[in-house]
């Protein structure tokens, strides 16, 4: 047994301790386990959101986006940083509105917004719909992460069952506290070690980032820009565009933000948070780094970049604890992601079908529909092929189509009505699904198009057609709501 093996495995029975013991003195109702009794500080709100946005996507996604395509790669860098502007304007309202409503789900905003417990099981199943992927995603990152981290002493099938095995331990214990104090270790490994990676192997390798950017811009020149088909500017924009609307909307991120104890944490954790995003720039290096060291790695293989030039330069022991930061950017936004998921079901769909539920029987069916969305997850990491990037812009495609009806909630006037709302969502979700089955893009839908037009990201026509059908339902149910008012008053009246 390799020495990775002992490091990674030692991590991992560290992590399930803390996130067992996080239960701890608490009384485990929902708003415990969902929120954290919304009692965290700054520095736990900082954490749970690090925990939920760098993800296994982050460590190993990043370099394989920018070891296979280069100068697009900084999409990842300009819709995260926008994000937290948009949050914190956004985040400390929300968080009013919820603690104000004793809200624990997403859902529950939609819920108490537009008063249609209907419309929050739809909200639900649109969360639950585009979590599945990003869980996925989670577990084959772990799957890849801990096999090539132990030489192959671990196939990625096992470590993907130990995984989400260990995950819905801790979940189903400790909720939100488990995930909090497991979130101190993946972020104090990931910070060390991601940024000793960036600045080790470019000079390693390069002598320096200068001579290492210059040996891929002679070897393959252009890559460093973005390209003027497909990826293009266009492209770059209308994906950040499409990933900052639908950062907030992931039912976990509702979670994370509202677990804290004050706005002013919020705020404060959303003006630090932007230096986090540096984090990036040295994963980054890597994969530029392993373009020239470890060649030949297409398609889903672009995902090994780090690990496999990691395992070219350093002994086992430190790639043990490579992969064991990499475990923990699967395992802290996995089980954010299961609670959300198992939240909106229990509170926001089966409450609504059995009203008389009482709080004790919601907070249990949550708990045990935990290992259910696990397995479900499972079955779909292990039969499905998709490439990291792939899965994560498919998933935040669904999850977006909830903006709209959220912005438009907070308007001092808000003209939408619930069946808009829906009907906007529905729309599309729709599109969405349509494009994800056929793999259709712009340039197929519209081949007389100009090419910017058709290197726009395809989920930004499911998003403006959202929104268009979004208020024209609006007009067309608030016109009939007042027409209907007007007769009854005209009824009253002549009787």
């Amino acid at each position: 047994m390799n020495a990775a093996l002992f490091v990674i495995l030692g991590c991992l029975i560290l992590s399930i301790y803390l996130g067992i013991r996080a239960k701890k003195g608490k009384d485990m109702d929902l708003e415990q386990w969902a929120v954290g009794g919304r009692g965290f500080g700054t520095l736990f709100v900082f954490l749970l959101m690090a925990g939920e946005i760098y993800t296994t996507f982050t460590f190993l996604g990043g370099s394989a986006l920018t070891y296979g395509k280069g100068g697009p790669a900084i999409y990842i860098l300009a819709y995260i940083t926008l994000a937290y502007v948009l949050g914190y304007w956004l985040l400390p309202a929300i968080w009013k509105y919820a603690k104000e409503h004793n809200l624990v789900s997403l859902s529950d905003l939609y819920v108490r917004k537009y008063r249609s417990p209907y419309l929050g099981v739809l909200v639900a199943i649109v969360g639950v719909i585009s979590i599945v992927p990003y869980l996925v995603l989670q577990l084959k990152g772990l799957g890849i992460i801990v096999s090539e981290a132990t030489y192959g002493s671990i196939s990625p099938s096992l470590a993907i069952w130990i995984g989400a095995i260990s995950v819905t331990i801790y979940v189903m214990i400790s909720g939100i506290h488990g995930s909090a104090w497991t979130a101190v270790i993946k972020d104090i490994m990931i910070l060390a070690i991601v940024v000793f990676l960036g600045i080790y192997i470019p000079f390693h390798y390069y002598g320096g980032l200068e001579s290492m950017f210059e040996s891929i811009n002679s070897a393959t020149p252009g890559f460093l820009t973005l390209p003027e088909e497909g990826q293009s500017v266009s492209w770059l924009i209308s994906t950040v565009l499409l990933s900052v609307l639908g950062f907030y909307m992931w039912p976990h991120a509702f979670g994370a933000f509202t677990s804290a104890k004050s706005a002013k944490a919020i705020r404060k954790n959303l003006v630090i948070s932007p230096l986090y995003t540096l984090i990036l720039l040295f994963v980054f290096f890597v994969g530029f780094a392993a373009i020239g060291q470890v060649p030949g790695l297409k398609g889903p293989e672009a995902d090994l970049a780090l690990l496999r030039i990691s395992i070219q330069t350093f002994d086992p022991w430190f790639v043990g604890l490579i992969g064991a930061a990499g475990l923990l950017t699967a395992l802290v936004p996995g089980s954010m992601l299961l609670m959300g998921a198992a939240t909106l079901l229990a509170n926001n769909v089966y409450k609504t079908v059995v009203p008389r539920a009482t709080d004790k029987q919601i907070m249990s069916l949550a708990k045990y529909l935990v290992p259910v969305l696990t397995l479900v997850s499972v079955y779909f990491t292990l039969h499905g092929g998709n490439t990291l990037l792939t899965l994560l812009l498919m998933a935040y495609s669904f999850v977006t189509q909830l903006a709209p009806a959220l912005f438009f909630s907070f308007m001092k006037n808000n003209f939408v009505t619930k069946e808009g709302a829906a009907a906007g969502m529905i729309v599309g979700v729709g599109i969405v699904a349509y494009i994800t089955i056929t793999k259709a893009t712009i340039g197929t839908l519209f081949p007389l198009f100009p090419q910017w037009v058709k290197d726009l990201n395809v989920s930004i026509i499911a998003l403006v057609l959202n929104v268009i059908t979004l208020i024209i339902v609006s007009r067309l149910t608030k016109n009939l709501v007042v027409q209907s008012q007007e007769n009854e008053h005209g009824q009253i009246k002549t009787s």
